[in-house]
């Protein structure tokens, strides 16, 4: 791999450089499948408890909220590409998150897509202001990927403040995408045999998507009973989550193994980082935007 300097000091805005991840000491493992267990729960009822906290509170909060987590989780990944020497344009990244949750917030989606258009070109002015570099075509394109996966994605939970059954659509994607985790996770630890993809995620197995797929279909049957939405939310939900958030976490398991690391961070005990938390989330998130529209 091709060497590059530190640090670009060409012009007068620069690229701000964070320090690459590190991978923790290895540890004897807790469980299984690698995780603390006890401290994998604590943390999951705890962050669970204060978003629905924030969902029954004024959507400004959790909108306030929504805007944190994603520049909490745009420097884990700055931090984690610093490790082949990919600087993402943190700042104008940053202001770009905010620009699109508040045009997300006010104006819907198409003030979401015009918000997105806004931040990729300004990331391309701010990385060209920097000076000429043979990498800046790759910081280009990683803060494009990474603006898109992130602030992009997450603006559709805002976008779902305003359904007129809030917070029921939030709390569905929210439940029955952690059942996709829970049902993989403990199929996968009791039965676990066939890996699914061994060269990206050799815990992953088909037993464990078999379980999440369960879950899921489960998740959504009790939901629509509950809320009285359509019958066929439960086959839209509980078939296409799992599959929709295998392939996230499938991707986000491709990315850390190409930058050689076991977790995106170490914020979340039991979890990892704040990708490790949102890697499903983020991806099935259209998917419940799209079909609240019909079943709420």
């Amino acid at each position: 791999m091709n060497q590059r300097p530190h640090a670009i000091s060409e012009g007068s805005a620069s690229v701000m450089n964070p320090e690459p991840m590190k991978n923790p000491p290895v540890k004897a493992k807790k469980s299984r499948a690698g995780r603390n267990l006890p401290a994998s729960i604590g943390v999951g009822v705890g962050l669970g408890a204060l978003v629905l906290a924030l969902l029954l509170a004024p959507t400004v909060l959790f909108l306030v909220f929504v805007m944190v987590v994603a520049i909490m989780a745009e420097v884990e990944m700055a931090r984690a590409l610093a490790r082949i020497r990919i600087k993402l344009c943190l700042p104008p990244l940053w202001v770009g998150t905010i620009g699109m949750m508040l045009c997300a917030y006010l104006l819907g989606p198409e003030g979401l897509w015009a918000a997105l258009l806004a931040t990729l070109i300004t990331c391309a002015i701010w990385r060209l202001s920097v000076g000429p570099s043979k990498f800046a075509t790759r910081d280009l394109l990683a803060t494009c990927f990474v603006a898109i996966y992130l602030p992009f994605l997450a603006s559709f939970v805002v976008i779902m403040l305003h359904n007129p059954h809030h917070p029921a659509p939030i709390i569905l994607w929210i439940v029955i995408t952690i059942c996709n985790d829970i049902g993989g996770y403990a199929a996968g630890v009791l039965k676990g045999k066939h890996p699914m993809a061994p060269a990206v995620s050799p815990a992953k197995s088909w037993e464990g998507f078999a379980g999440s797929l369960v879950m899921c279909t489960v998740a959504a049957a009790i939901a629509v009973w509950v809320t009285g939405t359509p019958l066929w939310a439960i086959a839209v939900l509980g078939l296409f989550t799992p599959v929709i958030a295998t392939c996230g976490d499938l991707g986000e398991s491709l990315i850390k193994r190409d930058l050689q690391l076991k977790d995106m961070g170490h914020l979340l005990p039991g979890h990892g980082g704040v990708m490790d938390r949102l890697d499903s989330l983020l991806i099935t998130v259209p998917l419940f935007f799209v079909v609240s529209l019909f079943i709420f």
